[in-house]
């Protein structure tokens, strides 16, 4: 019963044998995947795979390294695609200050403020990408206290993630907690409930350990809940159970 929280199917690694992997995870039960736009084209291409699959779902939103393609004739076509049933948030959106070659800083933050906008308009749950931007991050979605989410691929620190609980967000736990060099990541999720954590793939980058290194597909969030089970002392079953329930009540899925 596994729902994969942040999904990119649309990438061009699955250009090959998209529609085997999708059939392949599905008889892996795999019962959910929040399939979520990065760029106009995977914008589109994640709502065509919502539109395609029953138990795929779409986000869809400018992420940062892409600030440079949005304008507000974009802005209004996110929120065109926002009155189909299957698009269930604005995402994903944020800022990666990681990469120099990305949009300058300014940029990134007025794209990531409009479509904060947007989503509190809408009443819409977020997924945010934050990599290298922590305080920025945080000061920009305190400016919108009526809208959570979920930060996703979460790479801050104890205290970052207990303020964006506090805020009412959840924290994406990707394949990186299962990885010997992740103490950071384990210590998050220690400290933080299981009703505020997420699965997540960012397929089909970040494959978990066994797999590491390899093309990464939502059955293989397996070894997520497993390492999760293990911080935390609980059962496999039980994380599985929260996790889904965690997603289903972040995009609104009856």
């Amino acid at each position: 019963m596994i729902f994969d929280s942040h999904a990119h199917y649309d990438d061009e690694k699955f250009d090959q044998d998209r529609e085997c992997v999708i059939k392949e995870i599905k008889e892996s039960g795999v019962v959910g995947v929040l399939n979520c736009g990065s760029s106009v084209k995977g914008m589109r291409s994640s709502v065509e795979l919502a539109r395609k699959y029953d138990f795929f779902y779409a986000a869809v939103g400018i992420h940062p390294e892409n600030a440079d393609e949005y304008n507000h004739e974009i802005l209004k076509e996110i929120e065109e695609y926002t009155q189909d049933d299957k698009v269930k948030a604005i995402g994903e959106i944020g800022l990666d200050y990681y990469w120099e070659e990305n949009p300058p800083k300014d940029v990134q933050k007025k794209v990531f403020r409009e479509q904060m906008a947007l989503a509190d308009k809408l009443n819409m749950p977020v997924v945010i990408h934050d990599r290298e931007a922590h305080k920025d991050t945080l000061e920009i979605i305190k400016e919108f206290p009526n809208v959570t989410g979920v930060v996703h691929c979460f790479s801050g620190s104890v205290e970052f993630a207990k303020e964006c609980v506090k805020l009412g967000y959840y924290i994406g736990v990707t394949g990186v907690v299962t990885f010997k060099n992740s103490k950071k990541l384990k210590e998050v999720v220690k400290e933080i409930p299981m009703d505020r954590l997420l699965v997540e793939t960012d397929c089909p980058y970040m494959a978990p350990s066994p797999n590491r290194g390899k093309r990464n597909k939502s059955d293989y969030i397996k070894f997520i809940i497993e390492e999760i089970s293990s911080i935390k002392e609980i059962s496999y079953d039980e994380v599985e159970r929260v996790t889904k329930k965690n997603i289903e009540n972040m995009i609104k899925i009856p």
